[in-house]
C-alpha cells in the first residue's frame, strides 16, 4: 500500500479549476479515437457534469468530434437535437420540439433537466447556428426507457409518409397499448402467459428496414427523420424483450439495455459515417465490465466493454470520474423526490481513499499500458479495492452493500478524473413526476 500511494502520486497530473479556459487541454491526448466515453461515479455530482461539458466542447471545437450520445431515451434526446442542430421538425412541432412535449420529464428528472447540461446545450446551438448543417454536433439518446414515446414518434412519422403502414403500426403496437403507462406490468403479464407481443413489434421493425430504400427513392423522407423513425423502431423492440428479462434474470436485463445502448450508437456511426462520438453515462456503464464485479461475478456486460470489444480497443478511450465527499443530487427511493445529500468520506479499502490521500483537490490519472510507469501497474494489478457507484438513488445508510463494487481501475479506464470534494447539480426541478417504476438499471447498486 505505501509503495502504491507513493507511485500514484507521482502519476497524477494536477487540473485547474473547471471554469479555467485551460482545463480541458489537458485531455488532449486522449481525444482522436472514433469513440470517447465520459462516465461519471454519480448522476448528481456538478463538477462530474461540468468537467464533461468541457471536455466535449475541446472535442469538438479541436478534436473533430460530432455526436454527443448520453444515457437518455432517444425521443427526449431527439427533442434536444432538433434545437441544438437547428433542424426543422415535423408541421405538428414548433421549434423542432413537439408543442407540449417537455423531454426528460420523467424521474429522475435532474439528471439531464440541470443547468450544468443547459449551458452545454445552449453552447451547442449557439456554435452550430455559425455552420452549415452538415458540420453541425448532435444530440443522441441511447437508452430504451421511452417505449411509449417512441411507439408514438414511430407512428407519427408513418403518418406523414406512409398513412397505410401507419394504420398497420397502430394495429400491431395496439398488442402493448395496455401497458404503455406502466411498462413492467407488461413483463409480468407475459411472465404469467397473458400476453406476447414480441412477433409484432420485430414485424414492425423489420417493415420499416425493408422499405428503406423505397421511402429514399420517392423523396419521402430525408435521412434524420428516416434515421430516427428506425432507431424508435429498435428501441420498441428492445424494450419489449427489456421488460420481460426483467422478471427473471436481473443480469439479462442489464446486458439487454447495455446492448441496446452499444447498438443504437453503433447505428449512429453508420448513418453518420466516418464522424466521432463522445458517450455520456455512468461509471457502471462505461468502465468496461470485464474488470469490475459487474462481469466477473454478474457476468453482466457494459457500452465500454462492447465498444472495445467491437469498434476495437486502438479506437476507444474511457474516462471515469471520481469523488471523495462533498454533496449529491440524489433520491432515496425509486420516484422519490430529489434531495441534496452529503456523500460520506470513501472507504479506506477504496480506489477513492488513494485519490483523496493524494492531498490534490483535482488531478487526472493516465491508466493507458503504453503511458503507464511500469512500476504502477504492476502496483495497480497487486491490488484488489472497492470503487464508488451513485446513481440517482443514495442510501448511505446502506453504502457498502448498495453503493461499492470491486474494481481493477486500471483496466476499467484509459484515465481517472478526480474532484476531492465535490457539489450537487444543479437541477431545474427537485418535485419529480408521477412516474411508473422504471427500476432503473438507471441507477447502479441501489438496492
Amino acid at each position: 500500500m505505501p509503495q502504491l500511494q507513493g507511485l500514484f502520486n507521482s502519476a497524477i497530473e494536477p487540473l485547474p479549476a473547471i471554469e479555467d479556459q485551460h482545463f480541458a487541454y489537458h485531455f488532449d491526448t486522449f481525444a482522436g479515437k472514433q469513440v470517447m466515453l465520459l462516465g461519471d461515479g454519480s448522476h448528481g455530482t456538478s463538477e462530474f457534469y461540468s468537467a464533461r461539458a468541457e471536455i466535449t466542447k475541446r472535442l469538438i471545437e479541436h478534436h473533430g468530434y460530432t455526436m454527443v450520445a448520453v444515457e437518455a431515451d432517444w425521443p427526449d434526446a431527439e427533442a434536444i437535437d432538433r434545437y441544438v442542430r437547428l433542424r426543422p421538425g415535423p408541421k405538428s412541432q414548433i421549434g423542432g420540439i413537439a408543442k407540449g412535449y417537455e423531454p426528460f420529464n420523467r424521474f429522475p428528472t435532474w439528471m439531464w433537466r440541470n443547468s450544468e447540461m443547459q449551458r452545454l446545450v445552449e453552447w451547442m446551438r449557439g456554435r452550430n447556428q455559425r455552420l452549415p448543417p452538415e458540420r453541425r454536433a448532435g444530440f443522441y439518446g441511447l437508452d430504451l426507457y421511452s417505449m411509449g414515446a417512441s411507439i408514438g414518434a414511430v407512428i407519427d412519422y408513418l403518418d406523414r409518409i406512409n398513412p397505410q403502414a401507419s394504420k398497420l403500426a397502430r394495429r400491431r403496437y395496439g398488442c402493448l397499448e395496455p401497458w404503455i403507462d406502466d411498462p413492467t406490468t407488461y413483463g409480468l403479464a407475459s411472465l404469467q402467459g397473458m400476453e406476447d407481443c414480441e412477433e409484432r413489434v420485430v414485424k414492425m421493425l423489420s417493415d420499416l428496414l425493408e422499405r428503406r430504400i423505397e421511402y429514399a427513392q420517392r423523396g419521402l423522407c430525408d435521412g434524420d427523420e428516416y434515421h430516427s423513425g428506425e432507431q424508435n423502431a429498435y428501441l420498441v423492440r428492445d424494450a419489449e424483450k427489456y421488460y420481460k428479462a426483467m422478471y427473471y434474470s436481473s443480469a439479462s436485463s442489464w446486458n439487454l439495455r447495455d446492448i441496446h445502448m452499444f447498438e443504437t450508437l453503433e447505428r449512429l456511426l453508420q448513418h453518420h459515417e466516418g464522424q466521432k462520438a463522445i458517450v455520456w453515462a455512468h461509471n457502471s456503464h462505461v468502465g468496461d465490465a470485464r474488470y469490475t464485479s459487474m462481469g466477473i461475478h454478474r457476468k453482466e456486460l457494459n457500452i465500454g466493454q462492447l465498444c472495445r470489444e467491437r469498434l476495437g480497443h486502438e479506437n476507444v478511450t474511457i474516462l471515469g470520474c471520481g469523488t471523495h465527499t462533498g454533496t449529491v443530487a440524489a433520491a432515496h427511493e425509486w420516484d422519490g423526490d430529489m434531495k441534496v445529500m452529503n456523500v460520506r468520506p470513501s472507504r479506506k479499502d477504496s480506489w477513492e481513499i488513494i485519490a483523496h490521500d493524494t492531498g490534490v483537490a483535482s488531478f487526472v490519472l493516465d491508466l493507458r499500458r503504453d503511458r503507464i510507469d511500469a512500476s504502477l501497474w504492476s502496483a495497480l494489478s497487486a491490488e484488489q479495492r472497492l470503487q464508488r457507484f451513485i446513481g440517482v438513488l443514495y442510501r448511505p445508510d446502506t453504502e457498502r452493500i448498495s453503493h461499492y463494487s470491486q474494481a481493477i481501475l486500471h483496466k476499467q479506464f484509459d484515465g481517472y478524473i478526480w474532484f476531492d470534494e465535490t457539489q450537487a447539480v444543479n437541477p431545474l426541478e427537485i418535485i419529480q413526476p408521477d412516474t411508473p417504476l422504471g427500476k432503473g438499471e438507471t441507477y447502479p447498486f441501489g438496492l
